[in-house]
């Protein structure tokens, strides 16, 4: 892989895709809407191109694929725009990835297994989604195996890390970095995963560098699950936290929808804060080699160091 492109290259997971490619070596074209944003993460990178554009247009993702081996799609759309607007921006990645001769790499998460009981699911466990949200997660992924496209399909729990700022525990964090009462979602007792985002790229970027693991799903779990009571822990031992900590509940969740899109949105996926997917990483172990895995200690650290240095 010389030359990729990153589609969604100003969230979270998209940022750690682009630093880890970067520093493989890797030719990168950091695509987004926002150019000012581009701007501040990569303007003193020579080898990472900066392209403002809109990934619903083909035209736009068209130009900024010449020349990529890989395309990594980490677009995020606000929930109540899934319907409408993943689907499109497959079919159109999809559609230049065949002209351009490319692989896709998709970012995906644990939507897509609906409910599982077992302790951990691994790649081969079937995918029944019973949410809005998770059978749309499924239908992109069936839009890349009918399409003759070579593609990666990598799952990853909530994400957390360095400019990951639309996740769960983005809301738990902004408010510690500014030393003020913080919101946790969901059960403190109950143990539920969360990658800190490099360990996810540099795993993803390790199997699209490869050769023979196109055309197959692979689970990218945390280091370990973890329960809010713990991460609260953290935040009091090793930062020095000392402000109270409001747990945000379904019902809360709930009440906050009738008024929000976004919450009303959220409301069918709090099943994960008591019923977690937890993902099995057998498969990459068994063919790829050791994870990597960040302590959350040193995870959590990092991000908050980040998220001060843009304060």
């Amino acid at each position: 892989m010389e030359k990729a492109l990153v589609l969604g290259a100003s969230g979270g997971i998209g940022y750690a895709l682009v630093r880890e490619l970067n520093n493989r070596g890797v030719n990168v074209v950091a695509f987004a809407r926002g150019k000012e944003k581009l701007h501040s993460l990569y303007q003193h990178e020579s080898r990472i191109t900066i392209f403002s554009g809109d990934a619903l247009v083909e035209k736009e993702v068209l130009e900024a694929a010449n020349g990529v081996d890989v395309i990594f799609h980490a677009v995020s759309f606000p929930y109540q725009d899934w319907d409408k607007k993943h689907p499109l921006c497959m079919e159109t990645l999809v559609r230049v990835a065949k002209i351009q001769q490319a692989k896709i790499a998709l970012v995906d998460n644990i939507y897509a297994y609906g409910r599982h009981t077992k302790l951990e699911i691994s790649e081969d466990a079937k995918k029944e989604p019973h949410t809005k949200k998770g059978k749309i997660r499924l239908a992109m992924e069936q839009t890349l195996k009918r399409n003759n496209v070579p593609y990666l399909i990598v799952h990853m729990p909530d994400l957390y890390g360095p400019n990951a700022e639309s996740t769960i525990l983005h809301e738990t964090l902004k408010n510690v970095v500014q030393n003020k009462s913080a919101n946790f979602v969901g059960d403190l007792k109950v143990a539920r995963e969360f990658i800190f985002t490099f360990d996810g790229a540099k795993a993803m970027v390790e199997l699209a560098s490869r050769k023979d693991t196109y055309n197959q799903s692979w689970n990218i779990p945390s280091a370990h699950p973890i329960t809010g009571e713990e991460i609260i822990e953290i935040l009091r031992k090793e930062l020095g936290y000392k402000k109270s900590i409001r747990i945000v509940s379904n019902k809360m969740i709930f009440f906050l929808g009738m008024f929000q899109p976004f919450m009303r949105e959220m409301v069918e996926m709090m099943y994960l804060t008591k019923e977690p997917v937890i993902l099995s990483g057998k498969k990459y172990e068994e063919k790829i080699g050791t994870l990597p895995w960040t302590t959350y200690s040193d995870g959590i650290k990092k991000t908050i160091n980040w998220m001060n240095e843009k304060v």
